[in-house]
């Protein structure tokens, strides 16, 4: 059977919704290569009509529980849900322990839930380089809620806006300089801050700093709803579900096809640089790029000149 072949039989399977084809599908696109690119041109008509969710904030703020509550939630509302859970993997191996999958494992067997992990694999911004191609695939399968859980591990985990609709933040009492906590980047992408762990007795502190500095710093959009909540005993979670729910049917029509269009424009960008990287792993072999590293390391030569050569020399092979 040929590749093409082969993507249209799996592409089929899984707008059936077929667990095992599903996870087939997204092995294939961690992977990548022309077979993943041909599932991905099959499922991309039945893509773009799902409500994602993105879950960020700092280690330990209780994402995975917050997840893991808002799932049983959602299944009740009536909604097939799927859930990417990115987990860090080792600079050193590339091994990832997923640990947020095992937090989730009592909706697992649910068959309108879909729960997969995936490793950064070093890619930066708290998202796996397939994140949005996972998507797409869940979305293809017929899900229509998608929640993201990222790696969370800095201010700069900001990758999740280019792909959800919807972001949630979520903070932790007490951890540390709140100042530091509340600062540009992340604080900016939140539609709506959770304040997890909020039986701590830091929350009453972290929240009023935390609407202090909504109100000093976002003057030119409306400032996001802070919801308190105590993720492992459900605390607030009805709430939060309900804020959640209502911000998207809240947005007007122009604000989603924004929203949607700054998915495409991310991806579109992801495509075209994955393609640039790969043509000039094909074109310029390893012993020329080496001896770009030896000039550059030897100040013989900048990496701008260098960068320049590389794509002078693309343009002349094609």
């Amino acid at each position: 059977m040929k590749t093409d072949d082969a993507a249209a039989v799996l592409a089929q399977k899984i707008r059936n919704g077929e667990p095992r084809s599903v996870a087939r599908g997204i092995s294939l696109i961690e992977n990548g290569g022309a077979s993943s690119r041909d599932l991905m041109k099959a499922l991309f008509p039945y893509t773009g009509r799902s409500v994602i969710i993105g879950v960020t904030g700092a280690p330990g703020a209780g994402k995975s529980t917050l997840v893991d509550q808002l799932i049983g939630r959602f299944c009740d509302n009536g909604d097939r849900i799927g859930v990417i859970a990115v987990d860090p993997s080792s600079p050193f191996t590339g091994g990832a322990i997923l640990g947020d999958r095992i937090r989730m494992m009592r909706h697992s067997g649910r068959p309108e839930v879909y729960i997969r992990s995936m490793a950064t694999r070093g890619h930066l911004g708290g998202l796996a380089k397939a994140t949005g191609e996972a998507i797409g695939i869940l979305e293809a399968a017929g899900k229509n809620i998608i929640l993201i859980e990222t790696v969370g591990v800095g201010q700069d985990e900001v990758e999740v806006v280019k792909l959800a609709d919807i972001i949630l933040v979520t903070l932790l009492p007490g951890a540390g300089d709140d100042i530091q906590a509340f600062k540009a980047g992340i604080m900016e992408i939140a539609d709506i801050f959770v304040l997890n762990k909020a039986d701590s007795p830091e929350a009453d502190r972290a929240d009023r700093h935390l609407r202090a500095m909504l109100d000093l710093g976002l003057k030119d959009r409306p400032v996001p709803e802070v919801v308190r909540t105590v993720a492992t005993t459900g605390e607030g979670m009805d709430e939060l579900f309900q804020k959640t729910m209502s911000f998207f049917s809240s947005c007007n029509d122009q604000e989603r096809l924004e929203r949607k269009k700054m998915h495409i424009r991310g991806l579109l960008r992801d495509i075209i640089s994955e393609r640039l990287l790969e043509t000039v792993r094909r074109e310029i072999d390893s012993a020329d790029f080496e001896s770009y590293i030896r000039r550059i390391f030897e100040r013989e030569i900048d990496p701008y000149t260098v960068a320049d050569t590389i794509i002078a020399r693309l343009k002349e092979a094609s």
